[in-house]
């Protein structure tokens, strides 16, 4: 296994979370090849915390920007521009899994010319889309796997954040076409060990073999 790409239906939806529970689970080296809102902490920095590894089992962000924006427009504020040739997968130790997540959703300008998707089909991961549980996700949560297969990128599937909703879950799973492989309830507290715990109680673990 090679590992997993991981995007969202939306900013803030709980990408790092999702990835840092991956991390931890497959013992998984995490990168981010474009950061911004590096002003607000590096979301290496938040993983490394979540999932209770050190920073030797992360690799440095290709492209890393303060102001908390789109790549397209961080990187033109600061005078550089972002390209997909640059951006290589990491060297990993043998038979570990690299876990890389995207910025924002799927359609997130990189370049003029150039999408989240474009860097997607790139680095060739398959995809595990982090998508909220609540109201109005099945909107977003079914343009984005509709984008996804248009444009024929695997996609895993999807995960729930947030307090289960079986109707939700259903629709996705109904008129997505894409099985939901996971949920991450409201935690209390977040930290390795209870990502382990919900991966073992709440995953496919299947899906991510």
């Amino acid at each position: 296994m090679e590992g997993f790409f991981v995007t969202g239906t939306d900013t803030n939806v709980g990408k790092t979370v999702l990835s840092a529970l991956i991390v931890a689970a497959l013992d998984a080296v995490y990168w981010k090849p474009i950061q911004t809102g590096a002003t607000e902490g590096a979301d290496r920095e938040t993983v490394i915390r979540l999932a209770g590894i050190p920073a030797a089992q992360t690799r440095a962000e290709c492209y890393l920007f303060d102001p908390p924006v789109s790549p397209h427009l961080a990187a033109r504020w600061a005078g550089a521009s972002i390209a997909l040739e640059k951006i290589r997968r990491p060297e990993v130790p043998l038979g570990t899994p690299l876990v890389a997540e995207g910025a924002g959703g799927v359609m997130v300008p990189i370049n003029e010319t150039q999408f989240m998707t474009d860097l997607m089909r790139h680095l060739e991961l398959p995809l595990v889309v982090a998508a909220r549980s609540t109201l109005g996700t099945i909107n977003h949560t079914l343009l984005t796997l509709v984008q996804l297969d248009r444009e024929g990128i695997e996609t895993r599937g999807v995960v729930l954040i947030g307090p289960e909703n079986s109707d939700n879950r259903e629709a996705i799973e109904r008129y997505g076409h894409h099985p939901v492989i996971g949920v991450i309830p409201w935690l209390d507290a977040i930290n390795r060990e209870t990502l382990l715990t919900v991966f073992r109680e709440k995953f496919d673990l299947q899906a991510f073999r």
